[in-house]
């Protein structure tokens, strides 16, 4: 076995610190963000709207959808809803484990 080959949580460990870090928590937070973001879009694209018209149908500006599709703004869960919900038709289930 190669010794340079790690797990990717051994990466996260080298790059980000341990779990329950302030750095490693920062990142956790970033990339959950992204993936949010990725969700939205993903939706938006599968109803065939721009962001322009998602913004339109929540009543919030395109830029603000821009930022979140990028993972570059943090989002109340009442927004989340809203965009999901109202503005995309979906269904939101939040799952803690």
């Amino acid at each position: 076995m190669n010794e340079y080959l790690t797990t990717f949580d051994d990466h996260l460990d080298g790059r980000y610190g341990q779990i329950g870090t302030a750095e490693r928590a920062n990142f956790e937070i970033k990339a959950k963000a992204f993936a949010i973001g990725e969700i939205i879009r993903d939706a938006r694209k599968e109803a065939r709207m721009t962001q322009e018209q998602l913004a339109e149908r929540t009543g919030t500006k395109k830029s603000f959808i821009s930022r979140i599709e990028n993972g570059r703004s943090d989002i109340q869960l009442s927004t989340l809803y809203k965009l999901l919900e109202i503005g995309l038709g979906k269904r939101v289930n939040l799952t803690i484990g």
